[in-house]
Formats: C-alpha cells, structure tokens, sequence
C-alpha cells in the first residue's frame, strides 16, 4: 500500500510540474508580444511606459525563458523578492504571483476565494450524491415503474437545462418573485460559517440546488444504467437463487459493486468543480475561485489568471490522488496489480 501510494504521489508531481510549464508557456510565451506590453498585463493600461518599464525589469522579462520560468516555479516553493531596495515587494511561499493592480499576492486572494468556493461544492455534492445515486438505484430496482419514468423525465430536464437558465429562475423567484417564495427579499449574499453558521447554510441553499440539479440528473442517469447492467450479473442471479431478500440482494450485492465508480466520478467531478464554479458564483455574486478568475479575466490581470490556473490544476491532480486512494481502499485487486 505504501509503495503504490508513493507511486501515485510521484506521478501527481509530475503532473503538476508539467501543468506548470503549460500554464507558463500558454500566458508568458504564446502572446508575441514585447516585454513592456507584457507588464501591461501586470500593471494595467493605464500604467504609463515608464512604470512598465519597471515592472518589466522587476519581473525579469528581458531575461531567458527557462530563468523566467524557473524563478517563477521557485517562487511557488520559496517565496519571490520582486524588485529590490525600497521599492521591493515580497511574495511570500507558496508565491503564485502578485498583482500590481490590487497591491495583493495571488495566494493571498486564493486562500480568501477558496472557503467560498468550498462551501458551493461540497453542500452541492451531499444533495447530488444523496439524491443522485438513491434515485438511480431506486429507478432500476423499480424499473418500469411510475417512479422510473419520473426520474428518467426529470433527469432529462436537470441535464436539457444549463445552469445559467435554473439559476436565474431561482434568484427572480427567492428575491422578486411571489410573495409565497419571497424568502430572500434582502439578496443572496454569502456569510462566512465563521460569522454565522445558519446564514451561511440558509444563503448557500439556492446555490446548491442550483449546481446539484443539473449533476444529479446525470448520476441518476448513469446509477441507474450501471445497477441495471450490475443486476444482470450472475452473482446477483446467484444470490436471488439462495433466497435473499430484494433489499440485501440489491443495496449489500448491486450497489456495492457500483460504489467504486461512484468514488471516481465523485472525487473528479468534486476537484473540477473546486477549480472554479465560474457560472454559479457569477450569477450569485459569490466571491470564490471561478468569480476570482473570471474578474481578472475581464480586467487582464495576467497573475491573477496564472495563480487560478495553477491552483485548479492542483485541485484536479489531488483529488485524481485521493480518488486512487478511496479506490485501493475499496478495491484490492488495484493497489496488488490484480
């Protein structure tokens, strides 16, 4: 277990090492552009040439490519010194960058990002875990059912609908609409957990509802084609032939052999979704990683869009580790090579 767990962790690294030359080489070699220009997007339009200058020589853009990459990448694991004398500024490890147009590092905006986020993404996978994989496994041991057709019609509506659309439904009717549904008159606004744990959850349900609809409509749907084809197993057809009563052949035999998928779709989806939830927050106005980088998209902000990218892969690449894990776990025959 140790020897595969450290085999996984190695190739995590390596992952993440070439998500670190990708991501450079996208923002800092494929614009072909001068290296002044290239401050502008650090510093702003409205920097004048002089400043950009500046910047230019603080960041070392005239320098070779591999020491530009190379003093960046050293500056995620050690801290950076941009600049010297008293007009230096220091970026403290782990340094993803810093932005001279908000006078803050990058980290220091991810790490302020990041709860909000989190509180959107696991709330949103208890109800599409919860709701998803009970309805499919309902539906198939129902199949035929009233229930069945139910839940098949309402996934096909929680998929046909994106999320923009169901959000906007929702904001107009908890804060414009009926009175009946008039629940939040004031806005949806987010309250840290540390502030108020009850608002916090209250202003978070909407955004729950609002990402788990469209998720759950899709773990319903392959929950119920996986329980289907497991159901179909002669090890099923073994154990209804011993007797076994309906609900341990299905939810102790069936489920149980589609668990582990569950896992790794879970632990994907969960790490894809912490990267930035960009169409939620920016409908709900939440400041978290995807309205982060949405932001410094609009406003080129150069190492505000590097610093997310990079975060988000990480995020990615951790949860491929910890879905690994959960499989081992799960599964034997993965960490012995069977």
């Amino acid at each position: 277990m140790i020897r595969y767990a450290a085999n996984r962790v190695l190739g995590a690294l390596g992952v993440l090492l070439v998500a670190s030359v990708v991501t450079f080489s996208i923002f800092q070699l494929l614009p072909r552009v001068t290296k002044v220009d290239m401050a502008f997007y650090y510093t702003g339009r409205n920097t004048s040439p002089a400043q950009a200058a500046a910047v230019s020589e603080r960041f070392g853009f005239d320098k070779p490519v591999w020491e530009q990459y190379w003093t960046w990448l050293s500056g995620i694991v050690t801290g950076r010194d941009l600049g010297d004398g008293v007009s230096a500024v220091h970026c403290a490890a782990p340094c993803l960058g810093y932005s001279f147009r908000q006078n803050r590092s990058v980290t220091e905006m991810l790490v302020q990002a990041f709860p909000v986020t989190l509180s959107i993404v696991i709330g949103a996978a208890v109800l599409w875990l919860a709701g998803g994989v009970a309805a499919g496994v309902i539906a198939a041991a129902r199949r035929g059912s009233w229930f069945d057709r139910g839940s098949t019609v309402i996934s096909l509506l929680g998929v046909s609908i994106p999320e923009f659309f169901s959000g906007m439904l929702l904001i107009y009717a908890l804060t414009a609409g009926p009175s009946w549904l008039r629940w939040y008159s004031g806005g949806i606004t987010y309250v840290p957990f540390t502030q108020d744990p009850v608002r916090w959850a209250v202003n978070l349900l909407p955004v729950w509802f609002c990402l788990a609809f469209l998720i759950t409509a899709v773990y319903t749907r392959w929950t119920r084609a996986a329980m289907l084809e497991t159901m179909s197993e002669d090890f099923i057809t073994t154990a209804k032939a011993k007797g076994l009563r309906r609900r341990t052949v299905v939810g102790k035999h069936g489920l149980r052999a589609v668990i582990p998928t569950v896992v790794t779709l879970a632990g994907l989806d969960l790490g894809a979704l912490l990267g930035g939830v960009i169409i939620v927050e920016y409908l709900f106005s939440f400041p978290g990683l995807g309205r982060l980088a949405y932001d410094g998209i609009s406003t080129k902000d150069l190492p505000v869009i590097m610093g997310t990218t990079l975060f988000a892969a990480f995020l990615i690449v951790v949860a491929n580790v910890v879905v690994d894990a959960c499989y081992a776990i799960l599964d034997p025959r993965v960490r012995h090579g069977g």
